[in-house]
């Protein structure tokens, strides 16, 4: 699509499916993330399942409509979780979102990262950080956990490359998202930097993904600059009320809920790269 006008058209119609048929999102992800997460998934329209333990996942995953993984709070325990599920998932044809958290901070997790990105998930979502963590497969001494240090749009080479590899729809958080198949880039110029400053967020927007990716698998680049673009708009929304972090989060949740055609079609901003 290259006119905004079929984006907005198309990030509303994403909506409106996500909200009639409620998809199951299975989500195992880290302890600081679960409430918010679990909101945002509400707010839209979709279903919330903070399923983690691996004698669950056999019977559980290929209930699901998608799958979401973060590494945020991982530990050696969690991980076998986590690949069970990402098998699961494959077998049963559900997309399965990665989330990277902090990818070059340590061996450990980044080791991690890079088994599950072998495993093929249908999209990758970091910052450009992680991003990069990625391609490089290498640890990074000046890591900031997870603060990114580069800009999304400087890294949009690197996203390009990563999802030749993986085979992957690259999604990177930044100032302007970004998100691409290897081929076509699109940016999504919705939200606002304090953001920042409320933890899980980035996760949340990663669960928000695999939402909408439920209910459009086949168009993964569409789907997920539409969940990024609304998600935008709803933290844009909040932001003209809130004082500050905490009302923003409120008000971020109450805006994602709230969202109608006019609004959607009236500050939806995705274009081409």
């Amino acid at each position: 699509m290259d006119n905004p006008e079929e984006w907005r058209q198309q990030a509303w119609a994403h909506l409106t499916k996500l909200r009639q048929e409620c998809p199951l999102v299975q989500c195992i992800t880290n302890f600081v993330s679960m409430d918010l997460m679990a909101n945002v998934l509400l707010s839209a329209g979709a279903s919330p399942a903070m399923v983690h333990s691996i004698d669950e996942i056999p019977e559980f995953t290929p209930k699901v409509h998608a799958l979401c993984i973060n590494v945020g709070t991982l530990t050696p325990d969690w991980l076998p979780a986590m690949k069970v599920a990402a098998e699961t998932a494959n077998k049963e044809r559900k997309p399965w979102v990665l989330d990277p958290v902090a990818a070059g901070a340590s061996s450990f997790r980044l080791k991690a990262c890079l088994e599950l990105l072998g495993m093929k998930p249908s999209v990758v979502r970091g910052n450009g950080s992680e991003i990069l963590a990625l391609v490089k497969g290498s640890v990074d001494p000046n890591s900031k956990g997870v603060d990114s240090r580069h800009e999304s749009i400087d890294v949009v080479e690197a996203a390009k490359s990563l999802a030749q590899l993986s085979g992957s729809v690259v999604a990177v958080s930044g100032a302007v998202d970004v998100v691409t198949d290897g081929q076509q880039a699109v940016g999504i110029r919705n939200g606002v930097a304090m953001l920042q400053k409320i933890t899980a967020t980035g996760c949340s927007v990663s669960a928000l993904v695999a939402a909408f990716v439920a209910i459009d698998p086949l168009h993964l680049v569409e789907a997920t600059a539409s969940a990024l673009s609304l998600f935008g708009v709803a933290s844009e929304i909040g932001m003209d009320m809130a004082k500050g972090p905490a009302s923003l989060r409120m008000h971020l949740i109450d805006s994602l809920y709230g969202l109608d055609q006019g609004t959607v079609f009236n500050r939806v901003k995705i274009t081409k790269l």
